[in-house]
């Protein structure tokens, strides 16, 4: 399980990967792999990046396929010679630290009507789901790949969406996930109350803490008015919300009672 994320320095912007309004990139870096690059610059600017670093890390620790996630450097001088100008606009705005992981060469989109999930595992996705609030896992878009013939997890930048406005966000931290209702596995997932016991255990307030402790400074910095409170209330927001598991377990079993 990765415990330290590494740092790396982009190197060369290979080709943008013209999904949704974010424009994440195909990049290489000083140490020559090949990463996925989410940028600061982006729409949804840091918060998305620390979804994404919650969200992985999260779900590498509970035992899903994740790839390695870097921190990456961008240098001020390296959009210069871009030629497209929009693109160049995102590599000035993400000088700095940005977050990016590592590429999957020649893994395909995961297509529920191709390839099955089994009970536990669909349940497994599910349940960490409803706790990050990712309401990007649907059919349209599942945000998982097929790599080597495993299942992978990817994109968790759109999780933990209560974090745009940091409204009433203690008490978000107990409300059931309603767009569970649209998740591309939910019809699977029949052993959700043996997830849950199980997970619960796992995702223990020290591992919270250790996950929530990677999120660099420079990106806690609206809100609050330090980075340690910032970074305490996502703490308390995880933690508040896997102690209420139940309420958003709950809420997936009445969606499955009543498909749309």
């Amino acid at each position: 399980m990765q415990d330290i994320i590494r740092t790396v320095n982009v190197t060369r912007y290979v080709t943008p990967l013209r999904e949704g309004g974010s424009l994440p990139a195909i990049a290489e870096a000083d140490d020559g792999f090949l990463y996925v690059l989410k940028f600061r610059g982006a729409g949804q600017g840091v918060k998305a990046l620390i979804a994404e670093l919650i969200g992985c890390e999260i779900a590498r620790k509970l035992g899903f396929k994740v790839p390695e996630v870097v921190f990456a450097n961008l240098d001020e001088a390296f959009g210069r010679t871009e030629p497209d100008e929009e693109i160049q606009d995102l590599l000035k705005a993400s000088v700095g630290l940005n977050l990016a992981l590592h590429y999957l060469q020649g893994a395909i989109t995961f297509d529920a009507t191709v390839t099955k999930v089994d009970a536990k595992l669909a349940s497994q996705i599910v349940w960490m789901d409803c706790l990050l609030t990712n309401v990007d896992r649907t059919a349209r878009n599942t945000n998982m790949l097929v790599w080597h013939k495993e299942l992978w997890l990817i994109d968790h930048g759109a999780a933990l969406y209560f974090h745009h406005s940091w409204h009433n966000w203690e008490e978000q931290a107990k409300r059931p996930f309603v767009q569970v209702k649209d998740h591309v596995l939910l019809s699977q997932a029949t052993e959700l109350n043996e997830v849950d016991a199980e997970f619960c255990t796992i995702l223990t307030d020290s591992v919270i803490n250790d996950i929530v402790d990677l999120i660099p400074d420079e990106w806690l910095v609206d809100e609050f008015d330090s980075a340690t409170e910032h970074r305490a209330a996502y703490t308390h927001f995880l933690i508040t919300r896997i102690a209420n598991s139940a309420v958003f377990v709950n809420e997936a079993h009445h969606a499955q009672q009543n498909p749309i």
